[in-house]
């Protein structure tokens, strides 16, 4: 099992490969027939040393094989080698391996920064995004053990920010708080949690 570094370049220098037209065209050819420097110059009309360079860049990666013919070498597409190659860079669990060193909720802490002062709120966010990212913050100033009435909410609210009324409103119509007979509950639903 490649570690992710590893994969990544992996996944780099292959799609790097594909990325010319050339090769890509070379490799076409090359998936069908074996050919020489010479042949492969003739087909594609690219000068023999520009077919040399790019096969170099084949071959370093794996997609190219070479065998000797008397003086000649001849080139053919690896097939294995291209199967494994797309195996390892374009499965889903792969692609997501990818990003496995992200900081995930680094977004989150910017969102934060930029619309807090401190513990004050400057403004609530247009954007439902951002301000989904708010709303988890301050269901994380409430106790998920604890009723909570709506002046307790209220006050709770208003030290973060003067519209306590609307940041009350859209906690429950996000499903982070449930509100029931005036008495206020941080939600325990999973995707309020995880948003």
């Amino acid at each position: 099992m490649l570690d992710q570094g590893v994969r990544r370049r992996l996944a780099l220098s292959f799609f790097r490969s594909l990325a010319d037209e050339t090769r890509l065209r070379m490799l076409g050819v090359l998936a069908s027939r074996e050919c020489s420097v010479e042949e492969l110059a003739a087909m594609l009309d690219v000068r023999p040393p520009t077919v040399s360079q790019h096969l170099k860049h084949l071959r370093i990666v794996g997609l190219v094989a070479v065998r000797a013919e008397g003086t000649s070498h001849l080139y053919r597409l690896d097939m294995e080698k291209l199967r494994q190659l797309v195996r390892e860079t374009t499965e889903p669990e792969r692609i997501v391996s990818f990003g496995a060193d992200v900081e995930a909720d680094a977004w989150e802490r910017q969102v934060l920064d930029n619309f807090f002062r401190g513990e004050r709120l400057k403004e609530i966010p247009a954007s439902i995004k951002k301000r989904r990212v708010i709303l988890k913050w301050l269901t994380s100033q409430f106790d998920p053990a604890v009723d909570y009435p709506e002046a307790r909410v209220n006050a709770l609210l208003q030290r973060h920010h003067p519209d306590f009324a609307a940041l009350r409103r859209y906690l429950v119509d996000e499903g982070f708080m449930e509100r029931r007979a005036g008495v206020y509950r941080r939600s325990t639903s999973p995707a309020a949690l995880s948003s």
